[in-house]
């Protein structure tokens, strides 16, 4: 009676390619000024904006570029976005002067104060009503100290982009605990999978700028 072994034949390949992921300035870095980067801490600006907005800032100031032709799906493949959810996100911070646009070309606009954040009144987006959103007037920061942020003025908030609601339903009718919320700030909340976008989103910005100042998640997870 013969014994028989079984070998079993280790892949050593794979482990090499995870171990690999880990980020190095070598790989290639984007330089950022601590006040722009702490005025998009500030921004009140939704999960899909501020992920076009990393794509944009990566495929411009990452090939220290202050503009470039950027494609819809180029932007998709950095954010894991559909196509169209990236054209939307664009054209918004476009809108709001946080990107600046010359034909084809994108790129972060340096001027804090040009920037137009949008007024949250009316009715909401998803109506497509032409009073849904007021992009009027702009909310300028202080330029006299880095540490400064964008400032605002007080506003009504809408309802949170994952929900039905809109924003012409009563105000205590927004401020209604959701069932599925991770987190909940007024009408402003996200689920588990959304707070950890946010919070990785925030990692990212620490990485750059440890002196960040902590985000309201809640607005960030919207």
């Amino acid at each position: 009676m013969t014994n028989t072994a079984k070998i079993l034949n280790f892949c050593r390949g794979n482990f090499a390619k995870q171990e690999r992921n880990v980020a190095d300035l070598d790989d290639g870095y984007a330089r950022l000024s601590n006040m722009l980067l702490e005025a998009y801490s500030g921004a009140d600006l939704t999960k899909r904006q501020f992920k076009v907005l990393l794509a944009i800032l990566r495929k411009t100031y990452g090939w220290n570029k202050p503009m470039d032709r950027i494609t819809d799906s180029q932007l998709s493949e950095i954010t894991k976005l559909p196509v169209k959810r990236c054209n939307e996100a664009k054209l918004e911070l476009v809108r709001m002067n946080i990107i600046k646009q010359q034909g084809g070309m994108f790129g972060p606009n340096k001027n804090i104060s040009e920037w137009c954040i949008p007024q949250n009144e009316g009715k909401s987006p998803k109506t497509r009503d032409k009073t849904s959103l007021k992009l009027g007037d702009c909310y300028p920061s202080k330029q006299g100290d880095t540490k400064d942020t964008i400032t605002k003025e007080k506003r009504k908030d809408y309802s949170s982009e994952n929900s039905g609601e809109s924003s012409d339903q009563p105000e205590n009718d927004l401020s209604v605990v959701k069932p599925d919320a991770a987190i909940q700030s007024g009408s402003k909340w996200g689920t588990a999978e959304d707070l950890t976008a946010a919070e990785w989103m925030f990692d990212m910005v620490k990485t750059i700028a440890p002196s960040a100042r902590k985000p309201n998640f809640a607005g960030w997870a919207n």
